[in-house]
């Protein structure tokens, strides 16, 4: 390779991104964080608080599943949990999977239970956790460095 080429391939590979990958960049985050605070509204409001209020509607259901008041209170605060959670930048991507895992779990029960009546529900409510899950995995890391200076601490 010539001394002019191995120059602009250096400079080439330095050159900084433009303007506009940037603001794509940031318009993609502020969407994304959007989305997690839309999504933590859901599961706070209209999922976890009609269980953890005992609205009739809620306990109707979880008493058909024959699951009672424990099961509905303790999904109502693992959704408020998971709600909260996906607030929280170090926890954001582990909540989305706990939500997900959650979610898995609803349309079994959708399905099982009342003949997939609302079955899409918890696959729609899927799509958008799993991308939460991935783009922000970079939190995985920083929650086990926390998790082990925490340990480190105690130990």
């Amino acid at each position: 390779m010539s001394e002019t080429m191995a120059s602009l391939a250096a400079t080439t590979a330095a050159a900084p991104p433009p303007a506009s990958a940037i603001a794509r960049g940031r318009r993609a985050r502020i969407a994304l964080r959007g989305l997690q605070v839309l999504l933590a509204l859901f599961y706070g409001i209209a999922s976890a608080l009609p269980k953890l209020i005992a609205h009739p509607s809620a306990a109707d259901a979880f008493d058909e599943m024959g699951w009672g008041s424990v099961g509905m209170y303790t999904i109502g605060a693992l959704e408020l949990a998971g709600a909260i959670a996906l607030l929280v930048p170090v926890l954001q991507s582990v909540a989305a999977v706990a939500l997900g895992a959650l979610m898995v779990g609803a349309f079994v029960v959708q399905v099982v239970v009342f003949d997939g009546q609302n079955a899409a529900t918890p696959l729609i409510l899927l799509v958008p956790l799993a991308l939460i899950a991935w783009k922000r995995r970079e939190s995985n890391a920083e929650l086990l460095r926390l998790a082990r200076r925490l340990a480190r601490r105690g130990a």
